[in-house]
């Protein structure tokens, strides 16, 4: 088997720290009691009354009253077969048959699907099971029958039977930084990102790979932190998160949340952005329509003005009662949800001017971490202690 040969970045010496989201404390749920009037309560009790018995059981004359009809959530809960603690990182679903799919999480977790994603059974690969290591499996994605998963400690796998075999990709110990995303783009051909900011693609499943920018963020950093980029002399060399938009350009927030990075393919470097709030930046990704959207510390949300890149953003009100929200996902391009902490799950019918919040999560004790739609129809909340949420429209 042939080996990897990657193109080598310049090194970076700081050791670069794990993308673990935040955690946040579970919140309780509230409970409101439904009020009822005293002329209300008398008629409804002589209507239950006056009703005959149904198969010889006696109606109580007990009232049921709501303040208010709660509607029924677009989302319903899967139930996992794997170990509490586990958090769930991608779904992807091949896209000939889509109900076939993959979950990945940490502590080595893989499930399969072949209904949709309504049940799940745990996946063995004996090539990742070879050695005593606890992969973390970030990253995994379909194109045709191919498909990619990447994992720390660094392991790259690759399928071009839909999932049915995977095989070991042989990796080069010059690969800077920890792999955390990778995008299938054709037959064998795929496209990759690590943490440090090195993006490499391939065209020959995965054994030789070719640097599309020339050198680490790190080192962009270093020689343009005179040119004004807020907070770069203390990037410790890591991406928190990072997302690519459907015409491969990249957005990252630095590990500190005080600046971020664009890139787009033909650029030589990644080009570093002051960022445009007052709070540190928790996430940022693509909306639909091709502009940006901004996630803050503290439950706050900004849309960029506009569909183009830009630093021009204005906040949106929504009712995150103080809790981190963490990612977004575009449904169409009216239609967005957004989860976060404690269980908060929103959404948009309007391109996100306008939030409500759905209770779908509020009894769950978990953080909602990615959104994920993979068609009009099929969508999916990601979470900690293997939360799984499935959209039903």
């Amino acid at each position: 088997m042939a080996h990897s040969i990657f193109t080598p970045l310049k090194p970076l010496t700081t050791t670069p720290r794990p993308l673990l989201p935040h955690n946040f404390p579970p919140r309780l749920p509230l409970c409101r009691a439904a009020n009822i009037n005293r002329r209300q309560l008398i008629a409804e009790t002589a209507a239950a009354i006056a009703l005959p018995p149904l198969l010889g059981v006696s109606l109580s004359p007990i009232p049921v009253a709501k303040a208010e009809e709660t509607p029924l959530s677009e989302w319903e809960r899967v139930f996992l077969p794997i170990n509490p603690g586990v958090v769930l990182l991608d779904i992807a679903f091949v896209p000939d048959d889509p109900n076939h799919g993959f979950v990945l999480g940490t502590r080595q977790t893989i499930l399969e699907t072949k209904d949709g994603g309504t049940t799940w059974v745990p996946r063995s690969i004996a090539s990742a099971e070879e050695e005593d290591f606890n992969y973390r499996f970030n990253s995994i994605s379909f194109k045709g029958k191919e498909g990619w998963i990447i994992g720390k400690p660094a392991i790259l796998l690759h399928t071009s039977d839909a999932g049915e075999n995977w095989e070991r990709i042989p990796l080069s110990s010059q690969l800077p930084g920890d792999m955390v995303y990778i995008k299938a783009t054709g037959e064998q051909s795929a496209e990759m990102v690590t943490d440090e900011g090195a993006i490499y693609i391939t065209s020959n499943k995965g054994y030789n790979w070719k640097a599309a920018i020339q050198e680490t963020v790190s080192a962009t950093l270093n020689r343009t932190v005179s040119s004004g980029i807020s907070g770069a002399s203390y990037y410790t060399g890591t991406f928190s998160t990072v997302n690519r938009s459907p015409d491969g350009r990249y957005v990252a927030v630095s590990s500190r949340g005080n600046f971020y990075l664009t890139w787009e393919p033909g650029q030589a470097y990644w080009q570093p952005h002051n960022r445009a709030v007052a709070r540190r930046i928790q996430s940022m990704g693509w909306r639909a329509d091709g502009g940006l959207w901004l996630l803050v510390r503290g439950g706050g949300l900004y849309l960029s003005k506009g569909t183009g890149l830009t630093e021009d953003f204005e906040e949106v009100s929504v009712q995150s009662r103080g809790f981190g929200i963490l990612d977004v996902g575009y449904r169409s391009q009216d239609e967005a949800w957004a989860a976060g902490g404690s269980g908060i799950l929103l959404k948009t019918t309007n391109g996100g001017k306008t939030w409500i919040r759905d209770k779908a999560a509020d009894n769950i004790a978990a953080n909602l971490y990615s959104v994920k739609f993979i068609n009009d129809n099929q969508g999916f909340v990601l979470g900690n202690d293997g939360v799984l949420l499935k959209y039903l429209g």
